[in-house]
């Protein structure tokens, strides 16, 4: 049987690599929580816009990103029989799963590959646990023997529906996908992190999300580098999945904006 593991960026490679788990790898290296989106996630307009966003952004190079995540991509176009995806809970995690399973639906026979989530919100004995990234290849293990769900039809259209409306950026129409929908599938951590989406969508009266917001509140309350304000801002916030670089980019905005000033 052919395997396909496809990752949610390096931190988990490492752990993986100790499972005793047969197949190939495909890490999946990019940040769909942010930047330019379109909803055909198959068009080269799509890769070329996250291309440069991902290079101006974390300053890449064209070349790294076509290696690190583009040469990535064609590793789908295998026979496989089967194909799991390791993704986590947070909003970071759950924008690239909906992202890999529109990919997958526009570039894989469905009817072929059985596809299987693996998808955890916690695990035994770890009372902060944020990802899989900190698991051992025993534990990975244990997550693919209790944990893994088979996809259906059903959840590819699910996710389809939830991606469109990610994409749109549209808080009213997020809002309103939230109210209305009552059934998630097998996709049952996908809801909390579109919460948090549409709070973060949302703009307070002085012009700045929830995000820019909290790191403002932690700044004003006398935290003053960014070491100490990535870790005030994970104790509560590790629904959104950002690292330091990502957090970076509100930091640069609220400094824009003359709010802030660090060195």
């Amino acid at each position: 049987m052919n395997i396909l593991h496809i990752l949610n960026g390096d931190a988990t490679l490492n752990g993986f690599e100790q499972t005793g788990l047969e197949g190939d790898t495909l890490i999946w290296r990019e940040v769909l929580s942010e930047g330019p989106l379109e909803e055909n996630i198959s068009s080269a307009s799509f890769w070329k816009a996250r291309q440069e966003w991902v290079c101006k952004t974390f300053n890449e190079t064209p070349g790294g990103y076509q290696g690190k995540m583009l040469d990535e991509l064609s590793k789908l176009s295998g026979p496989y029989d089967e194909i799991n995806l390791w993704f986590e809970f947070d909003l970071h995690c759950q924008a690239n799963l909906l992202g890999a399973m529109a990919y997958i639906e526009q570039q894989t026979d469905l009817s072929v590959p059985a596809i299987y989530l693996i998808c955890p919100a916690d695990f035994p004995g770890k009372t902060n646990f944020r990802g899989m990234g900190e698991l051992s290849g025993e534990e990975l293990e244990y997550l693919y023997d209790n944990i893994r769900i088979q996809l259906s039809g059903i959840d590819f259209i699910l996710a389809a529906e939830a991606w469109q409306v990610y994409v749109s950026r549209d808080a009213e129409n997020l809002k309103a996908y939230l109210a209305e929908t009552n059934f998630w599938g097998s996709l049952h951590l996908l809801k909390p992190a579109l919460q948090a989406q549409l709070k973060r969508l949302q703009v307070n009266a002085n012009g700045l999300n929830y995000v820019e917001q909290k790191l403002l509140d932690i700044y004003n309350y006398g935290i003053k580098t960014k070491h100490e304000i990535y870790l005030r801002f994970w104790e509560t916030e590790k629904m959104y999945g950002m690292g330091d670089m990502e957090i970076d980019t509100y930091l640069n905005k609220l400094q824009d904006k003359g709010l802030i000033s660090l060195s």
